[in-house]
């Protein structure tokens, strides 16, 4: 990652952790809210509106490249063991996935059956396991990267595939799509690698999304799954009709 693009992901981060929305960062800077979402897109702030976004964050210019430089210290991918640990309490692993979509203690222990007392352990949990730094009144520090994955083959991308996709692909009675599509063909080495690329972008943009949302409300948020997924693969009821 570029250093611009860390100065700019910290930033929302920043804004995230004080939920100060997009909306109300364009009143503060006295301009329309889209022209704030297309400069953060672009990265394109001038160093004055950079220091005035700041001032609202009650940080100094230098106070952000230092952060930025921090964020490159993050957590990106969990240990082994960790993931097991996680894996061996239902709750714990629900805790681990609210902290990374920005959700407060408060808003845990009331929206999920978690008593208090039950909460702060969990949290306490996440920060022995270095994915967050406890701070007084139950608030956290996110420790873990924006580029934040699972190990490839562990035992949670184990668990996500045996356990969440199967059931995420078997909607439960009315349950509805928002977008389903299947796609085949035979593509050449150059096309597969142009739709990875894009299959990446796109996953790295909706990463992106959520974790701006997380500065709204849990009431006016949806929990929404996507699944993206690509491989070499013939349907059986066409392999079966190969010639020998």
């Amino acid at each position: 990652m570029s250093q611009i693009s860390l100065v700019y992901d910290t930033l929302k981060q920043c804004l995230r952790e004080q939920r100060i929305t997009y909306r109300q960062l364009a009143n503060s800077l006295n301009v329309s809210e889209a022209s704030v979402k297309r400069n953060f897109s672009l990265q394109a702030f001038s160093l004055d509106k950079l220091e005035q976004i700041c001032e609202s964050l009650q940080l100094s210019l230098s106070d952000l490249f230092q952060l930025s430089q921090a964020q490159q210290e993050k957590i990106s991918q969990l240990s082994e063991e960790q993931e097991l640990t996680l894996l061996e309490n239902p709750k714990l692993l629900l805790a681990a996935v609210c902290v990374r979509d920005g959700w407060g203690f408060e808003e845990l222990i009331t929206h999920y059956d978690i008593e208090e007392v039950e909460g702060i352990k969990l949290m306490t949990t996440l920060d022995k396991l270095k994915l967050i730094e406890l701070l007084p009144n139950n608030r956290y520090k996110l420790l873990i990267a924006q580029d934040f994955r699972w190990i490839p083959g562990g035992p949670l991308a184990k668990f996500m595939e045996n356990e969440v996709m199967v059931k995420f692909m078997a909607p439960k009675k009315n349950e509805p799509w928002m977008f389903r599509s299947y796609l085949r063909g035979r593509y050449s080495p150059s096309s597969v690698a142009i739709i990875k690329r894009r299959l990446e972008q796109l996953r790295q943009e909706a990463a992106k999304l959520s974790s701006e949302d997380n500065a709204v409300p849990i009431e006016e948020r949806q929990h929404i799954g996507l699944l993206m997924a690509m491989r070499p693969w013939e349907p059986s009821l066409f392999e079966n009709m190969r010639r020998k």
